[in-house]
């Protein structure tokens, strides 16, 4: 698209928002500063470099055989740069504990260290990509269908000295970056079928974490990330969404909302208002769940928009932490990556242009149509107009542009792996 075109357009976008009274400079400037997590695991479909030859067990599924996916520490990181340099803004990686720099060998998950991270932590700060952290229980011979509240003391001891662990390398992560690294507590645990001690099951969790959480950290911030069913887990959920909100608030931990861990009629955008009155943060991972947790690329569709635009609307993006969280192996990966971040994104924008004085004062003075009116007009503002000159400034692609860019990288290097 010819950089004249942009800029016409953008000027007159600039006009039409201002006579609703938006800032679409202060728009821009707000949208540059949120940095999106992306997930490591699209890479390389949740493989991980512990073990060449694990599946994907403990809920976790990934479908689809698509060419090229990553197969080593290297094309995880040279595809993610890749990805990131079609999508505008400056982000962050979120990595899973097992994908260490473990130098081809085995480190069980109780025994990593930040020295298996320690390629990573310079790899980012090379390349302007702060780094985020994840414990890892899914996919191993002691995963079952319980780990840190299994009633077998052993197995539960290994997955707590492994979260420990992970915790201590998301504490040297966020200190060598100088800034806190996410540390992020989800696990699969639950039943197949009817069970009769769910309590017993929450206690031996609490129990779990609150000998996890005993040592205090300054440069990582703890996330509990709750699910309301798995694969393997249909009727129970240790870590349900009750569970982990109780937890979160009474011991000031970040609660996580994924955006396909919930009942598929629920709205997470709902949660932000609640959240923000009685815990000091918010993690989201944005995926699209379709009838299930399937983790589908996130596209801006309804859902994402809503979300995006209460956060706004609660002037909390400094509080709400954004990752991403899909790992479709069906298509082309890194166009998965940047389909998924930028609709993010182009939600994001288009919250940051909603006519959000105007509509308050129409609902303060219960002037409910022109509320109405005026929420259904400014889905046609030109917000599209903004996002192509925030992709041009940001020296990215505009519009569909990207499409022939990665497949000629998909030609040039993922098709020969």
């Amino acid at each position: 698209m010819k950089e004249e075109l942009i800029k016409k357009a953008y000027e007159i976008a600039v006009e039409r928002y201002a006579a609703v009274g938006v800032d679409v400079e202060k728009a821009l400037e707000q949208l540059q500063k949120i940095s999106l997590s992306l997930h490591c695991w699209q890479a390389d479909d949740v493989t991980g470099f512990e073990n060449p030859d694990s599946v994907l067990s403990g809920g976790i599924q990934a479908t689809g055989n698509y060419p090229g996916k990553a197969r080593n520490i290297d094309e995880v990181r040279q595809d993610i740069l890749k990805a990131a340099s079609y999508i505008p803004g400056h982000h962050r990686l979120n990595l899973h504990a097992t994908y260490g720099d473990f130098k081809g060998k085995f480190v069980d998950r109780d025994e990593i260290e930040p020295k298996h991270f320690e390629s990573w932590m310079q790899w980012g700060k090379e390349h302007g990509m702060k780094l985020d952290f994840n414990s890892t229980s899914f996919s191993h011979p002691k995963s079952g269908s319980l780990s840190l509240a299994n009633p077998d003391k052993e197995i539960r001891d290994f997955w707590i000295e492994h979260t420990k662990r992970c915790r201590a390398i998301a504490d040297a992560m966020g200190k060598y970056q100088n800034d806190p690294c996410i540390m992020n507590l989800w696990i699969h645990d639950g039943s197949k079928d009817i069970t009769v001690n769910r309590l017993y099951y929450r206690q031996l969790l609490k129990n779990s974490l609150d000998e996890i959480f005993i040592k205090k950290y300054d440069n990582e911030k703890d996330c509990i990330e709750a699910k309301l069913f798995g694969i393997g887990a249909e009727s129970y959920t240790v870590g349900s969404y009750d569970f982990y909100l109780g937890y979160g608030v009474k011991n000031n931990k970040i609660v996580t909302l994924d955006t396909g861990h919930f009942h598929p009629t629920e709205s997470i955008a709902d949660k932000i208002s609640s959240l923000l009155l009685f815990t000091s943060e918010i993690m989201l991972h944005v995926s699209r769940p379709i009838r299930w947790d399937s983790d589908h690329v996130t596209i801006m569709n309804d859902d994402t928009l809503d979300l995006a635009k209460e956060v706004v609307r609660c002037n909390a993006l400094s509080r709400v932490h954004i990752g991403l969280d899909y790992f479709d192996a069906s298509i082309n990966r890194i166009g998965a990556y940047v389909i998924g971040a930028r609709a993010t994104q182009k939600c994001l924008i288009q919250a940051l242009l909603e006519p959000l004085a105007q509509l308050r004062k129409y609902e303060a003075n219960e002037q409910f149509f022109e509320r109405l009116a005026l929420l259904e007009e400014a889905k046609s503002l030109p917000w599209n107009a903004v996002w192509d000159m925030f992709c041009l400034k940001n020296g990215v692609p505009v519009g569909e542009s990207f499409i022939p860019e990665i497949e000629k990288y998909e030609t040039a290097i993922t098709s020969k792996r």
